[in-house]
């Protein structure tokens, strides 16, 4: 059963423990106490100022699994606060798997920090959990797919559309380091795992990606720079920097380019251009 006061008491003391610089946002002169304001919250966890503010008061509605995680990554909770926040919310406790899909407080902090900067977070499979809005703008809504889709490995060898992002020249060493990235969670996870999971859908479904598999290719280094189209900018020569969080199988990958290219120059522009939340963004010709 749901404890709506406890709960209620909760989302308030964590609201009011989290700093606005925890979040990337300014203090400004008119805040008069310490943490976060409601609407600010509501924000973070992607619902609306009335719902949160009903569940703090308590006279809220049964929050979903769904809500229950948002408000984790929203309050930046780490695992044991994340499960205490489902108990109290009358729901079983999350399986704590390699799926990684709890942010952690600390990825969090720093993907706040790179409001202008393309980066995300992503699982050990490929899965996009948060992107800053220049990512979407680089690379589209990676969080909106579903399914064996959530993952880039598997939309890379089963949608020609992601491929668009990429020139043709780069396909064939792109599908090398998917299937290498790929390769190393199966083994690590085992035979029984999600990685092994999408491992047997790309056999069955990719010619291509069986090919490369029987070869066991090995991941080199995550810096090696990339082109991307775009189809406003052109296209951009990047650099993929990568933080791993071993604890969570979670990786927060940052694009920058060379300062004084017209790389740098384009990818500053992609902060300008409007985005649809939802719409994938494809290469351009």
């Amino acid at each position: 059963m749901a404890d709506r006061a406890a709960l209620a008491a909760f989302l308030r003391a964590r609201r009011e423990a989290l700093q606005p610089e925890d979040v990337g946002l300014p203090r400004g002169r008119r805040r008069r106490t310490g943490g976060l304001r409601r609407e600010e919250v509501a924000a973070l966890c992607d619902m609306s100022v009335d719902y949160y503010s009903r569940l703090e008061q308590p006279r809220g509605p049964h929050p979903s699994e769904q809500m229950l995680a948002a408000m984790a990554r929203g309050l930046h909770l780490s695992l044991e606060e994340r499960d205490l926040l489902f108990q109290l919310a009358g729901h079983a406790l999350p399986h704590r798997t390699r799926r990684g899909d709890h942010i952690n407080p600390g990825m969090m902090r720093i993907l706040d920090r790179l409001e202008d900067t393309p980066a995300q977070v992503m699982n050990h499979l490929g899965e996009t959990l948060k992107q800053t809005r220049p990512a979407v703008a680089l690379l589209g809504d990676e969080t909106a797919h579903t399914g064996l889709a959530r993952s880039a490995h598997y939309r890379w060898f089963t949608d020609p559309a992601s491929r668009l992002i990429h020139p043709e020249d780069d396909h064939a060493e792109q599908s090398r380091l998917m299937v290498a990235d790929l390769h190393g969670a199966y083994t690590r996870d085992g035979g029984e795992s999600r990685a092994a999971e999408f491992v047997e859908a790309l056999n069955r479904e990719s010619p291509e990606f069986a090919e490369i598999w029987r070869e066991r290719p090995v991941l080199g280094p995550y810096c090696a720079s990339k082109r991307f189209r775009h189809p406003q900018v052109g296209t951009l020569e990047l650099h993929c920097q990568t933080l791993v969080d071993p604890d969570q199988s979670q990786r927060l990958v940052v694009y920058t380019a060379t300062p004084g290219t017209e790389s740098h120059t384009s990818l500053r522009l992609l902060s300008l251009l409007p985005i649809t939340p939802g719409t994938p963004v494809t290469g351009g010709p």
